[in-house]
């Protein structure tokens, strides 16, 4: 089983987009025991993803509760990146 910062970037490289819940959604049944995998340490790794340049903001929502959602995408270079650095 890979890290879960790896498996979340390498998940990007196989969406078209997601948000926090997109990655708690997909990888519950691999990580969920993983005292790093909550709301706050996954929005983290996003948020770290972004400014190193491997995902991008695709759009923003607000979801029922009036909370700010924030979509991410692995652009073309950024999933390149991705793809040569995590194999799996």
């Amino acid at each position: 089983m890979m890290a879960l910062n790896y498996a979340i970037l390498k998940m990007f490289t196989k969406i078209e987009e997601g948000s926090v819940d997109t990655v708690i959604e997909s990888l519950k049944d691999h990580y969920g025991t993983f005292k790093a995998f909550n709301k706050k340490e996954i929005i983290n790794a996003l948020m770290t993803a972004e400014a190193n340049g491997l995902l991008e903001e695709s759009r923003f929502e607000l979801d029922a509760s009036n909370e700010l959602k924030v979509y991410y995408r692995a652009h073309e270079e950024g999933a390149a990146t991705i793809n040569k650095y995590i194999k799996g």
